[in-house]
């Protein structure tokens, strides 16, 4: 099939089918969109599953690439017949009463919701397939984990870990960073001279550097020598596993921890931190956070700026409260009802 569009555009491509009737009317329906958008300005009708394709080619280099992919199947029933200008309010509140009746928390629907947004600004900003999208807010009550542990719980942790899984919670608590980012470091990424690795495996794809402290250049530096290109292994050959498996299992169960992930290491280090005094800023430059948001949750950790407002009324202090306001308006309000009587009410 081949033809010149009203905008001058050559295409040719198969149309998918074996009869001649089927392919003349797939040819009609193009030159007919290609002739409303060139002399209209009106786009053609693209659908959801058009923008699922594009979307997960845009998406493939993601590390999450399989959760997208899983959350675009799940959508499919509800969205996969539709047209991208058919997807409205009310369409999305469907979606939202179909998957909260099938027992999904609020943060599993907010993930599909995050999802179509995405999708939806994308075909209007980027492809410019449609011209406006419906406001699409996340539900509310969405608990956010926050699990983290002590000093002493860490330290338990670590003593019930094996060797090499020890080494990896030491660096994650030392650095903050993820099991992947810490798999997959390599020898020739880090200046133990000056402190400092550079990651290439991140989370959002974008590579940074990473600080050293003294846990974590003793943590490699013990490391030294193992392998010749990663500085993590386990018997010699590099980790390609999940790291929440049957040792980490029973490294926390030894430790008396419960509900409890590597990944959580994370948050216990920028929970230290916050403790410790350093900032949200610089918090989110050292965990490679693009979004200030994602930092604030840990801004509970930090109360010391409001430790010296909080003392201002303790009982063992001098009082340096002022009882003066209340005493002049009664004041005021008495001689203004003085003003008010006759002048024989005034006299003695």
């Amino acid at each position: 099939m081949a033809t010149t569009l009203p905008n001058g555009k050559r295409i040719r491509q198969s149309a998918g089918t074996t009869h001649r009737q089927d392919a003349e009317a797939l040819l009609a329906k193009i030159r007919l969109e290609a002739f409303r958008e060139h002399h209209f300005g009106i786009k053609p009708q693209r659908t959801w599953q058009e923008a699922v394709i594009r979307y997960l080619a845009v998406k493939a280099s993601l590390k999450s690439y399989r959760d997208v992919q899983r959350i675009c199947r799940m959508l499919d029933p509800y969205l996969g017949t539709l047209t991208l200008n058919q997807i409205n309010g009310d369409m999305i509140w469907f979606v939202v009463q179909e998957r909260l009746k099938q027992g999904n928390t609020p943060a599993t629907v907010n993930r599909y919701l995050a999802l179509i947004r995405n999708l939806l600004k994308i075909a209007r900003d980027e492809w410019q397939w449609i011209d406006s999208i419906p406001k699409i807010r996340l539900l509310p009550g969405e608990v956010e984990r926050d699990r983290w542990l002590s000093r002493e719980e860490a330290d338990r942790l670590i003593d019930a870990a094996p060797e090499h899984l020890a080494a990896l919670i030491r660096f994650a608590l030392a650095t903050g960073c993820r099991a992947r980012e810490i798999t997959g470091l390599e020898w020739n990424r880090v200046d133990l001279n000056r402190c400092t690795a550079w990651l290439n495996q991140t989370k959002n794809g974008t590579p940074r550097g990473v600080p050293l402290n003294k846990d974590a250049i003793t943590v490699l530096q013990e490391q030294s020598g193992k392998h010749e290109q990663y500085c993590f292994t386990y018997r010699g050959n590099p980790i390609r596993w999940d790291l929440t498996n049957t040792a980490w299992t029973n490294a926390i169960k030894k430790a008396g921890i419960e509900d409890f992930r590597f990944h959580d290491l994370r948050h216990t280090w920028a929970s230290w931190h916050r403790q410790a005094g350093t900032s949200c800023d610089e918090l989110k430059d050292l965990g490679g956070w693009k979004s200030r948001n994602m930092v604030d949750r840990y801004a509970k950790f930090a109360t010391e700026n409001l430790a010296f407002a909080a003392s201002r009324i303790e009982s063992t202090r001098d009082s340096k409260v002022i009882p003066l306001s209340r005493l002049c308006h009664v004041k005021h309000a008495d001689e203004q009802d003085k003003s008010d009587k006759p002048l024989n009410m005034l006299a003695p």
